[in-house]
């Protein structure tokens, strides 16, 4: 592909395609959003724990968003879309699609939040799979990963059976699925991110692994050709959006979009997107890390020559617990007022909550707890119980982030953050103290957008290497140890008595 020359006023078309609608967002040069638009997307629950969304509509969402973007941009631009250089595309990990050789999907999309295959992960648990799965792929057994959802369906759809069977059916993540589309079928291709959330791909040897795929009965099913994250992908005019073929240069997962906006290049750097829950995605370098402590080992991101693989840890409330207080118990009606509340007590005065409203996540793993409240006394109000919930974020943050510390064998350097909650100069400042280290957020609301962007802009050359990337010093907010260290850190002693406490009881 011919290198662009880097003109002022250069764009990178990012699409930003999750659960809930896709994002088409315009940056420009210096890493700026010039214009954004944004189209909701519907899914649907056909039964108790299933969830799907119709590929067609996806698709339409992608165009639809991006026309709107355009629309915009034009205006404010006028006779300057020759300055958009490429597409990025990031997406919602794990939803994936199968389709037949003429481009027509076999069935709905099968969202990643979906429970329909918890049936076929015991049954693979019960086969003695876990650790072979683990040692090939890094992730777990878990309805969350495409791979359980697939053997699902080709073991109870008969025309998904056949077309698999007869070597006819087609497979593919989100990334996979737009671009498809995109080139008219001319382009059947993924990248390292996505391919690493499907339970089919080693990340050791960076192939489909077919003594897995004969394992789950899949060994016929067409799989993408796996590329870098950034890289050649093509091109599309988008359904004729755009007057000639745009190249789309960047491919990468929603959570490793973010990183990459983050900024999380380095060994020892880490991220965590602070919304309803948490991912926690840390940097580990160019080697695979196996986790023992409830993560998985993913890829974190690539470029051409380099492959940067991470710990990740789930972490399964963090706003919600806000939200709960919000809405459940009338605490207060604006969460803003949230951190006045925190900050105007002290300290805890020994009130811990542990949020286990759906089960606790990494690295505890303990999904069948229930929520608790510890500590209260005739002196307790909501002041502590808004204290507690916003120390819980931070509590469980840094018990992944030990964990991760313990398992790479190396310490922190920072934590980048994103998300609403982010916001709270109390939880930050208290999660600086805590980790002891630097906390920041970079202050951009659309960094999964971001990420995409930067990916792509290094494809097409509009950056030259990671070093060439624009900084984001505008919005800026970093939080350093205040010299409250070690008083936090006794009050984190509390929260891992109760942990522990709560684990011998579960297991008595």
């Amino acid at each position: 592909m011919e290198k662009p020359f880097k003109i002022s006023n250069s764009y990178i078309l990012s699409i930003d395609q999750g659960t809930s609608g896709t994002k088409a967002i315009l940056f420009d040069q210096e890493g700026k959003l010039e214009v954004k638009a944004t189209v909701s997307l519907p899914s649907y629950f056909p039964k108790a724990g299933f969830v799907e969304q119709d590929p067609m509509e996806i698709y339409q969402n992608v165009l639809d968003a991006v026309k709107k973007c355009l629309q915009e941009f034009v205006v404010k631009n006028p006779g300057k879309e020759a300055n958009i250089l490429s597409c990025g595309i990031s997406n919602q990990r794990e939803t994936f699609v199968v389709w037949d050789k003429a481009g027509k999907p076999l069935h709905p999309a099968i969202v990643w939040q979906c429970k329909r295959s918890i049936a076929v992960c015991n049954r693979l648990s019960d086969e003695g799979l876990e650790k072979e799965i683990n040692q090939r792929t890094g992730l777990k057994i878990d309805p969350y990963f495409s791979g359980t959802k697939l053997i699902w369906l080709n073991e109870n759809n008969e025309i998904i059976k056949e077309s698999i069977a007869s070597g006819e059916a087609f497979f593919g993540t989100i990334d996979t699925w737009l671009l498809y589309k995109l080139t008219k079928g001319q382009q059947f291709l993924t990248d390292f991110t996505n391919a690493s959330r499907t339970l089919f791909f080693n990340i050791y040897d960076l192939k489909w692994d077919q003594f897995l795929l004969e394992k789950f009965g899949l060994e016929k099913i067409n799989l993408p050709e796996v590329r870098h994250s950034s890289d050649d992908f093509g091109a599309s005019n988008f359904e004729g959006l755009f007057p000639k073929p745009l190249p789309i240069t960047g491919m990468i997962g929603d959570s490793h979009a973010a990183a990459f906006g983050e900024g999380c290049f380095t060994l020892g750097t880490a991220k965590a997107t602070l919304g309803t829950g948490s991912s926690i995605l840390w940097n580990t370098g160019s080697e695979p890390v196996q986790s023992e402590k409830g993560m998985v080992t993913t890829i974190c991101w690539s470029t051409k020559g380099r492959i940067d693989y991470a710990l990740e840890g789930v972490i399964v409330s963090c706003g919600a617990t806000i939200e709960w207080l919000k809405n459940q118990l009338d605490l207060f009606t604006d969460s803003k007022t949230t951190e006045s509340l925190a900050n105007s007590i002290p300290d805890n005065e020994g009130v811990y909550l542990i949020p286990a409203f759906s089960g606790l996540g990494a690295p505890h793993w303990q999904m069948e707890w229930k929520a608790s409240i510890h500590g209260i006394t005739f002196k307790t109000d909501k002041k502590h119980f808004v204290r507690a919930a916003l120390e819980s974020i931070a509590y469980q943050i840094k018990d992944v982030i030990a964990a991760m510390e313990a398992e790479s064998n190396l310490p922190l350097k920072s934590l980048k953050t994103d998300g609403g909650i982010t916001g709270n100069q109390f939880l930050m400042q208290f999660l600086s103290d805590l980790l002891n280290t630097k906390v920041v957020n970079i202050g951009i609301a659309d960094v999964s957008g971001l990420g995409a962007a930067l990916i792509a802009g290094l494809g097409i050359g509009l950056w030259k290497d990671i070093e060439d990337l624009p900084q984001f010093k505008d919005n800026l907010q970093e939080y350093n140890p205040s010299g409250e260290e070690v008083l936090i850190q006794q009050f984190y002693k509390g929260w891992q008595k109760i942990i522990a406490g709560n684990i011998l009881a579960a297991e008595a």
